[in-house]
């Protein structure tokens, strides 16, 4: 009798799992229209393709040429630091200035330098427009370096191989641009990233400058500022200094926290009032070097899950993630992110199905879950539209486009959801918790 209800219970044991099996695999290929052993393409199903732009397509003359605009003939954008999508009519951008729009120079020897050299290089990028000694102003970009050491300055020719305007602006869904905020750009010194909080209904639009040392709120049509966080132009560590903060993230009751950032060693939390709270961190060993907890060399990236309150943080010369307690500031995770990986900003989208992270040198969009194992990525370097070069910034708007801001390649890309792209792999739409 025993053996019979063995027998009877493993049947139908065998039975329940072949039946969930079998639900499984029509439920995916319902879901994905993908067949068993599909793989990992964007887009499930789909044969050949090295995904080079994963599930998303480059929206092709996004944004428009600034040298469109009347007085810009033979301008475009410099280094493009960030970028934030109110929606897909009003796409910030903070830029360091202007360069001259050139086309790809033909290439020559440089025996002046060495034997076997020739400029530009194939397949390569001709120009960076963040780094240099004539790149985008205003120098002194690096970790460590110093924005009032004149030595660490900008040595271009402004008006020849540089213009100081159009650090703030905005673009509509075509690419024409919308908003000029050029009234703020003798204030602004090295414009980092731009934002809106998703739980501000005034829609109030943030900078934060890192050569400035100061984080900059704006009124949402720009006219105005209505607070400044931090003390411009003066450095620090302590409840109203920065030095050289980097990006921010909110959590629903307001509170916000900074990475702080270049130069700094620190995640400072306010809270929604701009007031004070706390301070993490600690200065790392040089050289990338630093294993420990709650010691960082290059406070970048940083965004805040609203539902554990934990905040992930790119201790980016660490080459390493770093989470902390929302609440408290006490470090309790961490996981690296490559040997040859900048990372440079964060997503936690709104399902919070994990984190993406935008990275410089690997050129590379990866999404890991919340503690830290790879799930995908995608992109390659270069200069073509869906390459990336120097990844700095990123945003989505409610329709699920992804704007991507480089820094060395001196532009912003628009990329909208392929057709039958696996959910998954886009990033997904913003949180938006006050306004719509």
């Amino acid at each position: 009798m025993i053996a019979h209800t063995k027998t009877v219970f493993l049947g139908g044991l065998a039975a329940t799992f072949a039946a969930g099996l079998l639900v499984g695999t029509e439920t995916a290929s319902v879901q994905g229209q993908a067949q068993p052993n599909a793989g990992f393409a964007a887009v499930p199903g789909e044969r050949g393709g090295l995904d080079i732009t994963g599930p998303y397509e480059v929206v092709p003359n996004w944004p428009k040429p600034l040298s469109m605009l009347p007085g810009h003939t033979g301008w475009t954008w410099g280094s493009v630091q960030g970028v934030f999508a109110e929606s897909p009519n009003r796409v910030f951008i903070v830029t360091r200035g202007e360069l001259p729009d050139m086309p790809r120079p033909a290439a020559r020897p440089i025996p002046e330098i060495g034997p076997s050299l020739s400029f530009p290089v194939g397949q390569a990028p001709f120009r960076n427009a963040s780094q240099g000694p004539a790149s985008s102003p205003p120098g002194a970009g690096g970790p460590g370096q110093d924005p009032d050491d004149p030595k660490q300055a900008w040595r271009g020719r402004m008006g020849i191989d540089a213009r100081w305007e159009h650090t703030i602006v905005a673009f509509n869904a075509a690419g024409d641009i919308v908003d000029q905020w050029t009234q703020w750009d003798k204030m602004m010194r090295r414009p980092h990233a731009v934002y809106i909080s998703p739980y501000d209904p005034q829609k109030h639009v943030w900078v934060v400058d890192d050569h400035s040392h100061a984080i900059f709120k704006f009124t949402h049509d720009g006219k105005q500022i209505v607070q400044t966080i931090g003390t411009p132009n003066q450095k620090g560590a302590d409840a109203t200094h920065f030095n050289r903060p980097t990006f921010m993230s909110w959590l629903p009751d307001g509170s916000f926290f900074v990475s702080d950032g270049y130069n700094g060693n620190r995640v400072v939390k306010f809270d929604k009032d701009g007031k004070f709270l706390w301070s993490s961190g600690e200065p790392g060993q040089p050289g990338g070097r630093e294993t420990r907890l709650g010691y960082f060399n290059t406070v970048h990236g940083i965004a805040a899950d609203p539902v554990t309150r934990r905040v992930y943080v790119s201790d980016r010369s660490n080459r390493r993630m770093q989470v902390l307690d929302g609440d408290t500031g006490k470090p309790i995770d961490q996981w690296p992110v490559g040997t040859q990986t900048n990372l440079q900003f964060l997503i936690i989208p709104p399902d919070r199905s994990g984190i993406w992270g935008f990275t410089d040198t690997t050129a590379r969009i990866a999404k890991w879950n919340l503690n830290g194992r790879l799930l995908y990525s995608w992109g390659v370097l270069g200069d073509f539209p869906g390459a990336f070069f120097n990844m700095h910034g990123a945003s989505t708007d409610q329709e699920g486009n992804l704007y991507v801001a480089e820094v060395g390649g001196g532009r912003v890309q628009k990329f909208r959801p392929r057709k039958g792209a696996n959910p998954a792999f886009l990033v997904g739409p913003p949180v938006y918790a006050a306004w719509k």
